[in-house]
């Protein structure tokens, strides 16, 4: 049963307001990580000179879209008296391309029929997708689709006191230490180029907030030419155990150990942490944050769950965070996850005390380190 929209004053049927309509796409996008069901956002924008204020122009939008769609469909505005959406749930994956398909051309043939061929023209008619499709390969990433997460967006614009102090924390944080760490991060570099052949730095594609890559820097720790094949295998094995249920105390796989690619130098640093000391730097840039989940690589991406992605969309990526002083490489992947929207939903600048504070003692003690 459609809701009236409680935007209009004159209780106009078939439509629901734009709060409402974008907190039912917010759980709706929430089922589709649950139930593994696509969810279709079309977007019919009259903002084109049609005169987005005419009555006539959305009343024969909204009656087009309620006649070319299920009753059990969602219709509302996206934006008010600017772009009407229409929310498509409970889709199979097989039919998912036959439902966009044809969905477009029921709506752009009933359009034409009430408003004619010229005026058609003239809207702007959109699909949107949710799940996304997979990120394969090392293709250049442009960030996720705004449009499926008004509460990301909406929390993004509304900057709090607290993003105002976790800014500053990190700004005067990580300049701080990098001043203060100055000499050990000299004589670190100075081993590292002493001891091994190639670069001191090594520079790697991360996936930041909003899915957006950065390159983050780190000691190397590896000799140089060396095959990344073994890491990647490593990397989809653990996640996929996870989704089966094992837990990295079971199965030895979970952690790479005696990786004979890694430098005798490399060893110390990976046991104590030390080689993240440079990511100090990303963070004084705003790609990262002192506090935060770990930033994944982009093949570690490809294995994602559409509900695993939101550990790159709640927050920042941190140097460290709940997951490294709470289980670390002792945890499933899933587990890790959970820690990381855990942090998400309750953080806060004494949760960011907490954990910065705890993590001198995981790293000297050098639990779940690999």
């Amino acid at each position: 049963m459609r809701v009236c929209d409680q935007g209009d004053g004159r209780g106009r049927p078939h439509v629901i307001n734009e709060g409402l309509f974008r907190r039912v796409l917010v759980r709706e996008r929430k089922r589709s990580d649950r139930s593994n069901q696509p969810v279709v956002l079309l977007l019919l924008d009259l903002d084109d000179g049609l005169g987005t204020g005419s009555s006539l122009i959305w009343e024969a939008a909204i009656e087009t879209l309620a006649a070319a769609t299920r009753e059990t469909d969602v219709l509302g505005w996206f934006e008010w008296r600017a772009v009407i959406g229409v929310i498509v749930s409970e889709i199979r994956v097989s039919d998912l391309a036959n439902t966009c398909d044809g969905l477009d051309t029921r709506v752009r043939q009933k359009l034409t029929d009430r408003l004619g061929a010229e005026a058609v023209d003239k809207l702007s008619i959109r699909l949107h997708v949710y799940p996304e499709p997979k990120i394969t390969g090392e293709e250049v990433l442009g960030g996720v689709n705004p449009l499926l997460y008004p509460d990301l967006r909406a929390r993004w614009e509304q900057r709090t006191i607290y993003d105002a102090i976790k800014l500053a924390l990190d700004v005067i944080g990580s300049l701080t230490l990098l001043l203060v760490l100055s000499p050990l991060l000299l004589l670190i570099a100075a081993l590292v180029r002493l001891t091994s052949q190639g670069p001191v730095l090594f520079m790697q594609v991360r996936i930041g907030q909003m899915m957006k890559p950065f390159t983050v820097l780190k000691f190397r720790t590896m000799y140089t030419g060396t095959d990344h094949r073994v890491h990647h295998e490593f990397v989809s094995r653990f996640i996929k155990a996870s989704g089966q249920g094992h837990a990295p105390g079971k199965n030895a796989f979970f952690k790479l150990t005696n990786d004979s690619r890694v430098t005798p130098v490399g060893r110390v640093l990976r046991k104590t942490s030390l080689d993240e000391l440079p990511q100090l730097w990303n963070v004084l840039r705003g790609d990262m944050s002192l506090v935060g989940p770990r930033p994944p690589l982009p093949y570690e991406l490809e294995q994602y769950e559409p509900w695993h992605r939101r550990r790159v969309l709640e927050a920042k990526p941190g140097i460290t965070g709940l997951w490294q002083v709470a289980g670390r490489s002792r945890t499933t992947f899933n587990e890790m996850v959970r820690l990381d929207l855990r942090y998400a939903r309750t953080r806060s600048l004494w949760t960011d005390i907490k954990i910065l504070l705890a993590t001198p003692a995981v790293v000297i003690s050098g639990k779940g380190a690999c």
